[in-house]
């Protein structure tokens, strides 16, 4: 009767178990936002013209091939070598296809056309005959030597041309990213050879599966050369995560090693990625639109005028990175931005003296500045918000010293503004402009187009407001609420006690409001300070909007910052959020 007993309660645990494992993995596999990515498209017949190695080369390697891909017109003029462009290199993953390149090679083609070819980049791609290096890794230093064969081989098809490239740029997806960093562990190797490497979903901490020893040495043997050599390591290097829909590879695999003296290395969930904000599986990770627009965008952006070829400024290349892949200050890049602006020209001064002010602009014929005293508003408040919702790059918001009416000249605290998917804002303390008299908000003559600019100036107390999140095992039968009853544009809610990988929430936000008769928009950022992982939720209010809050890197042990959860709202509604512990989230990221 005992052993049955014993036997009963047995397969009732195991019974748990499995039933606990299946949930989180449905949350892994299932439990996710649908795909956002929007589809890139080719516009001409893509074509993959391959590149003639040499024979010692090919015999060596007769699995692999080296392709360059092209569309049109484009494909038919560079039959004919040698090449005229920027040589930017492919490298698929685990089982992945050399036409993978094409996404990408399209898009940037189609960029080179809308500035006349000025500058053009040529996509090559290498066939690694799909093999599945995640499951045996017997063939990555087999293709991470094909790879530098291939580099030098890319380099002399611009021989004699008059702004020869040395060096070439690396976009390596999965496993491809992996042997693009091995290549520095070749003992022949030269590392200038590389001028800038992108990596899209690269399990660079560990295998996913580590199934026999030559992947983990393979891994060892490349991690221990760029902790070691870090010092000497002057490649600049991206790695873009895809976030929980790659449920292949989890984000915090693809996070670079922090190093105190390794500044040359980000690491970014696509989610968080300015003009992105997807997140996207393994695969969509190389055709998703909304990303490749992006990568484009910081190429054309690292061209050097003078040599025609991406920069060899490290200082440079990382400044365009973070201003694409991190923050985007809704400005077209520049290298080094004018800080002082003149204010000219024949335009209306309208001072300001309220400390909340809203202005609709439809249909302006006149450019209108609006002035706001700071004197005063420094004796009551702390910060100061402004927002716009007319997106384009010019500069809109100033800081003006010893102004009564008017400026000539202003400080451009536009660079200081943060590109959101509705708006562009910006949030001043006002204790680190005790220079500045006055800040104005510049308003276009406009025609046609209809945009809202608001501005407020707050207490930070008022606006920042704690809320613990639930106990790991509350199952989802408590939760924790706060109100936000004031009328603000801007609120940040942190979320203490909050910094672990197994934690993960629901966070429910409700708006009310009030004499709306129009269609209003509000968007909830979850802000990771300790890592690139942000997360945007766009709502229509009123609304009832659930967000899934859990980490893909667990917050130092040394870092004291607080996850928030920021709130672009409207003043016309009131808005409750409730956090309470989702257990499918939590069983969904300890079975990640």
């Amino acid at each position: 009767m005992f052993l049955h007993s014993v036997n009963l309660w047995n397969l009732a645990f195991y019974a748990l178990m499995v039933f606990m494992a299946t949930l989180g993995l449905w949350d892994v596999f299932f439990g996710f936002e649908e795909n956002k990515c929007s589809m890139s498209y080719m516009f001409e017949y893509p074509e993959y013209q391959k590149i003639e190695l040499p024979k010692k080369l090919a015999k060596r390697y007769p699995a692999y091939e080296l392709y360059l891909y092209g569309e049109g017109s484009y494909a038919e003029e560079h039959k004919v070598l040698p090449l005229t462009g920027i040589p930017v290199l492919f490298l698929p993953g685990n089982a992945g296809s050399y036409k993978q390149v094409r996404s990408i090679g399209s898009i940037a083609l189609r960029k080179a056309e809308d500035i006349d070819f000025k500058y053009h980049f040529d996509f090559f791609s290498v066939n690694f005959n799909e093999e599945l290096v995640a499951l045996y890794g017997g063939s990555l230093q087999k293709q991470t030597k094909f790879v530098h064969e291939c580099i030098k081989t890319i380099l002399k098809l611009y021989k004699g041309q008059e702004f020869a490239p040395k060096s070439v740029a690396i976009i390596g997806h999965s496993m491809g990213g992996l042997v693009a960093r091995a290549l520095l562990t070749l003992k022949n190797f030269k590392q200038d050879l590389i001028n800038l490497l992108i990596t899209q979903a690269t399990p660079h901490v560990a295998p996913v599966m580590p199934l026999d020893r030559f992947i983990t040495d393979f891994y060892m043997t490349v991690n221990n050369y760029w902790i070691l050599n870090a010092r000497h390591i002057n490649l600049t290097t991206l790695s873009v995560a895809g976030g929980f829909r790659d449920y292949q590879v989890r984000s915090g695999l693809t996070f670079l090693p922090k190093l105190s003296h390794h500044t040359s290395a980000l690491s970014v969930v696509s989610s968080a990625v300015p003009k992105t904000w997807v997140s996207t599986d393994h695969l969509s990770i190389v055709w998703c639109k909304q990303l490749q627009l992006t990568t484009i965008r910081a190429f054309f952006d690292l061209i050097d005028a003078d040599t025609k070829q991406i920069t060899q400024n490290p200082k440079k290349k990382l400044s365009v990175l973070n201003h694409h892949f991190i923050r985007h200050p809704a400005k077209h890049f520049e290298e080094n931005p004018s800080i002082i602006s003149d204010l000219t020209g024949t335009s209306m001064w309208v001072p300001v003296k309220v400390s909340k002010w809203t202005y609709v602009a439809y249909n302006e014929s006149d450019k209108i500045y609006f002035t706001f005293p700071l004197a005063n508003h420094r004796k009551i408040y702390t910060h100061v918000y402004c927002q716009s919702t007319m997106l384009d790059t010019n500069s809109w918001i100033f800081g003006c010293i010893n102004s009564t009416s008017m400026c000539r000249q202003g400080v451009d605290l536009s660079w200081k503004a943060e590109l959101l998917p509705t708006i562009k804002s910006l949030t001043l303390r006002l204790q680190d402009y005790p220079s500045l008299s006055h800040l104005v908000v510049y308003v276009p003559s406009v025609h046609g187009s209809k945009f809202v600019v608001d501005c407020e100036f707050f207490k930070k107390e008022t606006r920042s407001i704690q809320l613990p999140v639930t106990h790991l095992f509350s199952f989802g039968l408590s939760s924790r609420k706060v109100i936000l009853n004031t009328s603000g544009l801007f609120y940040n809610i942190e979320l203490l006690n909050f910094g672990q990988i197994y934690q993960a929430f629901k966070v429910n936000v409700v708006s009310k409001c009030s004499g709306v008769k129009e269609e209003i928009t509000s968007i909830y950022k979850l802000h990771i300070p300790w890592s690139y992982e942000d997360s945007l939720t766009i709502a229509q209010v009123p609304s009832s909007t659930e967000i899934s809050v859990k980490l893909h890197i667990a917050q130092p042990e040394n870092d004291s910052h607080v996850a928030l959860l920021k709130m672009y709202t409207s003043s016309d509604c009131q808005y409750e959020v409730t956090v309470k512990t989702s257990f499918s989230q939590i069983l969904g990221q300890v079975t990640a």
